[in-house]
């Protein structure tokens, strides 16, 4: 029989979660779906794994690969899906039994051809979102879009989401990169004409002190840039009526690694670097940051002192820092003399 679900799992060294995830898998109250297991190259037990489940379950099949990156992995899943609806799982996260039961009855009971659900997110064993009251909201092709880049209900992430699989006719992941979702969710909903959302919490994001998204600063956090270079063309061109949100959006990100590279980045021509780089693509649209009804003044003050010079910037840090470590000091004196009193 055919599956309606292709549920597609990129695996690379994750022999500690990959049990987990794909039991939460298989204990789906919705069966009829196939696994993709992408073995991208690992080298701990995870391939070992993977064979392992092939044998326990007919639903599941594997691909094992060289390295790519997860791209590269998610485009062959897709490549080879049967089913006429994709999901995608990280393979060190886990997900609520009743999920794609729930999506898929919301895409067919709307006539959506994506449904989403609310991101959980767990931290040190504990789901850290509040429990709220069944919500469900139809959202048509615009207003999806919108709201993509408003960010209130959803954001890019692409696994606590279900699409038709023709959301994916002519597009592929970006390989060699990271933020993969940022550079490829708004194109397939670009090919969606409703979705629809549930906060009922069904994907459950396990925050790793390992990832490269939530460690120190990485010079791979940079494809971010490289993503919103192609959103603000393809926004600009095909969705004027939305300009507000996606500016908006993209400001917010560009704050948010600014204070990140300034915060983490201790070597200044590093730190130069990386803000020059964000500084080139924010000049061709600053004009439209300014003007943004959305944003605060704190958000158009931060980015037009980086317009002005990545160097001013820089400098205020470094007399903010030489500050804090002259009240140190001060301090010190003030304690060592006290105690001698």
């Amino acid at each position: 029989m055919k599956p309606e679900v292709s549920i597609i799992v990129p695996v690379y060294n994750v022999e500690r979660y990959l049990e987990e995830c794909l039991n939460s898998i298989l204990n789906q109250s919705f069966q009829n779906f196939e696994v993709i297991l992408v073995n991208d190259g690992s080298s701990d037990r995870s391939a070992i794994i993977c064979n392992e489940f092939t044998k326990m379950d007919s639903r599941i099949k594997v691909i094992h690969k060289k390295y790519g990156g997860v791209s590269s992995a998610r485009n062959i899943g897709v490549s080879v899906a049967r089913g006429e609806y994709i999901g995608f799982v990280d393979s060190d996260d886990r997900i609520d039994k009743d999920m794609y039961k729930r999506l898929m009855n919301l895409c067919l009971q709307t006539e959506s051809e994506i449904a989403i659900c609310r991101l959980g997110r767990e931290i040190d064993g504990k789901l850290i979102n509040p429990v709220q009251s069944g919500f469900i909201k139809e959202l048509d092709h615009v207003d999806a879009m919108r709201e993509l880049y408003k960010g209130q209900l959803y954001r890019f992430s692409l696994c606590n989401k279900l699409f038709k699989k023709s959301c994916f006719d002519n597009i592929t992941f970006p390989e060699g990169r990271i933020h993969e979702d940022l550079s490829t969710t708004y194109k397939l909903f670009s090919q969606s004409k409703k979705s629809a959302y549930t906060n009922y919490i069904g994907y459950i994001y396990v925050k790793r002190t390992n990832s490269i998204l939530t460690s120190q600063f990485n010079e791979k956090r940079m494809d971010a840039f490289l993503g919103w270079a192609e959103i603000l063309e393809f926004m600009s061109e095909k969705y004027v009526g939305l300009t507000k949100e996606f500016i908006s959006c993209f400001t917010y990100g560009c704050v948010d690694n600014i204070y990140y590279i300034l915060n983490q980045v201790e070597e200044t021509n590093q730190a130069k670097q990386y803000l020059n780089s964000i500084r080139k693509l924010v000049r061709k649209h600053y004009k439209k940051i300014i003007l943004n009804e959305l944003l605060s003044m704190k958000y158009k003050t931060t980015i037009t002192l980086m317009v002005l010079s990545s160097n001013l910037l820089i400098a205020i840090r470094n007399l903010k820092k030489n500050i804090k470590v002259r009240n140190v000091k001060d301090e010190s004196k003030t304690k060592y003399h006290s105690s001698n009193i």
